[in-house]
């Protein structure tokens, strides 16, 4: 069992870290955010990419090589998981968030400036693979690293604010992405679109590399591993977790789930869904995840602030999927009336209310429930199995449910399977924050 000692900051330190709060907070939470805005766009110009380097007879046959591409990355989350976040634990939290950031860089950089399929066969979707794979093993060992140095950085009272900003980068990011998608939809020709356009927002991430390094070199650690850590001098953060925690590795996976299922189909696959089913304009779409990221932006910040005032993060997780539950079927079957669009747009933004107070307590009750010698590697096996197995693959099985059911409303009878597993799994995990 956890003690209190371990979770929080002495006095001094707390007043220290007050005078750097917005750069921590900014430094850790810029690189989750770039590989949100990355798999994002990736998420809007689906159906591009997989014309331009996974031609096909069909236009479902594209989308779905592309999707699948698009879910390869997943396949490097656990590794990178494990050897990231063990090295976090081990070594410290900035030096993995410094080599988290380069490693986004490198396969953004492969995906940006990758020839096409007309122009160099089969060695362009064989980049795209290899950039996707890089961007996998680095976003594998982010999560954890970040969110454990917003927890450790914080105050007793300041955890949910913190580390609620991994979360709003995440819905920033959305929003900037969905953004691009919008303007550039609706200022480019299709020609320019397919030509050069999609690039542009890859290239843009790119531009925040350089200021990401800077920011996170010069950030304050909050855990050297073994130098700090006298009680497991040599204990190796996985088998200590398989050992030890196998439990919590389990439920938590289940957990992340629901968002992350939720993330990956109801916000970013929710344009290209729109626009392949129902032949909606690409940049109402787009205009759509717009006001859907603000939401969760305002969602998550506001959660934040509340688990801080009542110090219980599962009673509002286990609520917001309940939520979440009673809203998904309508979301998909208002869509497919052009005349109830509108009331679609509102039964979303409540259901992505309910996704910002979902991704922020999930991540609070799991961190704060680790020891901290292998916090980050827990929190991040714990996101990267979950992502994995329910978010890399969720775009590829919906696209395939539709494309062999016909039935539009496929996706909605998914994500509620998926929810409901989550809820018995929250029921189920022991809150430790207080122990």
């Amino acid at each position: 069992m956890m003690n209190t000692a371990e979770n929080a900051l002495s006095e001094n330190q707390t007043a220290e870290k007050k005078a750097v709060n917005y750069k921590v907070i900014f430094g850790a939470s810029l690189g989750n955010g770039l590989e949100i805005f990355d798999f994002t766009v990736y998420s809007f110009f689906a159906a591009i990419i997989g014309k331009l380097y996974f031609p096909s007879d069909s236009a479902y046959g594209s989308l779905l090589m592309s999707v699948a591409v698009f879910g390869v990355g997943f396949i490097m989350r656990p590794l990178g998981s494990m050897v990231l976040g063990a090295y976090a634990d081990r070594v410290g939290r900035k030096a993995a968030m410094l080599m988290t950031i380069v490693l986004m860089g490198v396969g953004t950089a492969l995906i940006a400036f990758a020839p096409t399929h007309a122009q160099i066969g089969v060695f362009a979707p064989i980049l795209i693979v290899v950039g996707r794979l890089i961007q996998g093993f680095a976003a594998g060992g982010e999560v954890g690293s970040a969110t454990t140095l917003l927890l450790e950085s914080a105050g007793a009272n300041q955890r949910g604010f913190f580390v609620s900003w991994q979360a709003i980068s995440q819905g920033i990011s959305a929003l900037l992405g969905a953004s691009f998608g919008l303007l550039l939809t609706y200022f480019l020709s299709e020609e320019a679109l397919y030509s050069w356009g999609w690039r542009v927002p890859f290239i843009i991430g790119l531009l925040i590399i350089p200021a990401g390094v800077y920011i996170r070199k010069h950030l304050e650690e909050t855990y050297s591993g073994e130098a700090q850590d006298k009680k497991h001098p040599s204990t190796n953060p996985v088998l200590d977790l398989l050992r030890n925690h196998v439990k919590d590795l389990l439920l938590g996976v289940l957990i992340i789930m629901s968002g992350t299922v939720m993330v990956y189909i109801v916000l970013l696959y929710m344009p290209t869904y729109m626009m392949q089913t129902y032949h909606i304009a690409g940049p109402v779409a787009y205009l759509f995840s717009c006001i859907a990221s603000i939401v969760q932006i305002i969602a998550v910040y506001y959660a934040g602030r509340y688990v801080d005032r009542v110090q219980n993060y599962k009673k509002p997780l286990i609520l917001s999927i309940f939520a979440s539950l009673v809203l998904i079927y309508p979301t998909f079957w208002f869509l497919g009336s052009a005349e109830y669009l509108w009331l679609a747009i509102v039964i979303r933004i409540l259901l992505i209310g309910a996704l910002g107070i979902n991704m922020l307590t999930s991540t609070m009750l799991i961190v704060s429930a680790l020891p901290r010698h292998v916090r980050a590697t827990g929190t991040s096996m714990i996101y990267a199995f979950g992502v994995t197995l329910f978010g890399g693959s969720a775009q590829l099985i919906v696209t395939w449910l539709l494309d062999v059911s016909g039935n539009p409303l496929a996706p909605a009878w998914y994500v509620t399977g998926m929810l409901t597993i989550s809820l018995i799994a929250t029921t189920l995990f022991r809150e430790r924050h207080k122990d």
